[in-house]
């Protein structure tokens, strides 16, 4: 204890506590970093204790924001995770809150390597296993739903009322049938078949349709489309025991006896269905996609790294992982090409990057508008600060392959997939692609589902699990508390995913979301 005089109306002697270190308080994440990230809510003129001395906190820092290790002048590039996250637009002192008011974009020049980080995953000396649909395909479900996939928006509705017919405890005499699912959309008529937008239309329609997770499938159209039933129908690479029908409401005679037909029809195949059961699999037939939404300063340090490890750890038992979000990996772009297995594969990657740039010049914006107000509220500055805790979702396994949006994962490993950062169009070309289980870190507080696919929400910090918990399905707070680590938590997630591709309901599946978030990117002209 520091003993001092004190004077008010008189004097007497009074005590202050030492400073508390800064490290009790902030996490440093590299050695050289100019920044640190807030643990708790630091008031202004609060005293700690840096590294080279005692400082005062100059402006109020929000927890899970970043605060200043030293003097930087204005045009000084700020370091977080070792890494260039922008530059300084003013001065800043030691103590000071670094936000978007003292921090902007920098620009991002990058010497791309090509398979030069040297990761290795060893396979795993225990081979784990789930309980999942075996697939005449040789693929593996880890749900069994009838699907209604829609050609056309006009047949949405229809499409929603006969899935209705089977909620609720009519579902009760199909218990191993996980539902009927509705994919709706907003798209299939006065869009080019053969135009870019078409053709991912039809790759995410069609990625759904041969989805391990449908057992059942409907193709619904009006009988007008330019995207017809029989188009999305034709050469479909489905397994060979999935139960295939298709209807239009024109030739059936308009909205209400569609319903009554389609509505016997999926009845006639849940009974079907209803025969299948799990069977013990080998985790290697796993396809889990990587996802984040509503991130915060949190992200990169808790749940993302959590989740990179049980990546990792999937891609040890022969798995296939998935990382998406192309815009929120710009500026991280290079720690991904130093893990690609060829540069081939690397630069697929720096094409879709290009391919981005020259799409939102087009629209008149730039890849750093993002972060969304909402991260930025959390602490998260840049899209080159945010992309950094991004990629952290992706472990360290070395980087197989590149797909396009909706293309169907094919390799094992950890893998990318080009898809827009918003949240359900990437979630939807992710499921198309085939990932048969998602898992989805969010700091904000997200409510997403993915039918047909089970969703798991990961919670960056305790505070957001406790105030969401029905939305939520594990915490990773307890790493910035100190209380656990990126490792077991990895570990944690890891067994969450095998209990989910088993059976066991996530969150979201209990609150039955999943129905409206079936987004197909949409692309192009419409006329």
């Amino acid at each position: 204890m520091q003993t001092f005089p004190q004077t008010f109306n008189g004097t007497w002697e009074g005590t202050m506590p030492d400073p508390a270190a800064l490290r009790e308080v902030a996490l440093i994440l590299r050695d050289g970093d100019d920044v640190a990230v807030a643990t708790q809510d630091l008031d202004e003129g609060r005293t700690l204790r840096f590294p080279d001395g005692d400082r005062t906190i100059g402006t109020p820092v929000p927890r899970g924001h970043k605060v200043a290790l030293r003097d930087l002048p204005t045009g000084a590039r700020i370091h977080k995770y070792g890494q260039v996250i922008g530059r300084a637009t003013a001065p800043i002192r030691a103590g000071d809150h670094v936000h978007a008011h003292n921090l902007g974009m920098d620009a991002v020049e990058h010497d791309y390597e090509f398979g030069t980080a040297g990761v290795v995953i060893t396979p795993a000396a225990e081979v784990r296993t789930f309980q999942g649909y075996r697939r005449a395909d040789g693929r593996v479900g880890t749900r069994n739903y009838v699907g209604i996939v829609t050609s056309v928006n006009c047949s949405a509705s229809t499409a929603r009322m006969i899935a209705d017919q089977f909620r609720g405890p009519l579902m009760d005499a199909y218990p191993h049938v996980d539902g009927v699912v509705a994919l709706a959309h907003d798209s299939g008529c006065g869009l080019v078949p053969a135009s870019e937008g078409g053709q991912i239309l039809q790759r995410t329609l069609r990625g759904y349709a041969t989805h391990p997770n449908i057992g059942g499938l409907l193709v619904l159209g009006l009988g007008c489309e330019m995207i017809a039933v029989q188009t999305l129908l034709a050469d479909l690479d489905a397994p060979a025991d999935t139960l295939i029908e298709r209807m239009t409401i024109q030739e059936t005679g308009g909205v209400r006896a569609t319903v009554r037909a389609g509505t016997e029809v999926v009845r006639t195949m849940l009974v079907r269905l209803d025969e299948r059961r799990r069977e013990t699999v080998p985790a290697s037939a796993l396809v889990l996609g990587l996802n984040c939404g509503g991130s915060d300063g949190y992200s990169g340090i808790t749940a993302n790294p959590a989740l990179g490890h049980a990546s990792d750890l999937l891609v040890a038992q022969g798995a296939t992982t998935v990382l998406a979000e192309t815009p929120e990996v710009f500026g991280a772009e290079h720690l991904l090409t130093r893990r690609a297995v060829s540069r081939d594969v690397g630069q697929r990657l720096l094409d879709r990057i290009a391919w981005w740039h020259t799409y939102v010049e087009a629209g008149g914006g730039t890849l750093d508008n993002n972060p969304s107000p909402g991260n930025k509220a959390g602490g998260l500055t840049t899209i080159l600060e945010k992309s950094l805790g991004a990629v952290a979702k992706g472990g360290s396994a070395p980087l197989t392959a590149v797909y396009e949006y909706a293309e169907r994962v094919t390799e094992p490993g950890f893998t990318f997939m080009d898809t827009p950062g918003y949240d359900p169009v990437s979630v939807t070309g992710l499921v198309a692609g085939g990932a048969t289980v998602v898992c989805f870190t969010t700091g904000r507080g997200s409510v997403l589902g993915g039918k047909p696919a089970p969703v798991l929400k990961i919670a960056t910090n305790s505070e957001i699990y406790q105030r969401m918990r029905d939305d939520m399905d594990l915490d990773t707070g307890g790493i910035v508390a100190g209380t656990t680590t990126i490792r077991a938590v990895g570990e944690e997630i890891f067994e969450a995913v095998l209990a989910a591709a088993s059976g066991r309901l996530t969150a979201s599946e209990d609150l039955d979301l999943g129905r409206d978030e079936f987004v197909p990117w949409q692309l192009g002209a419409v006329t």
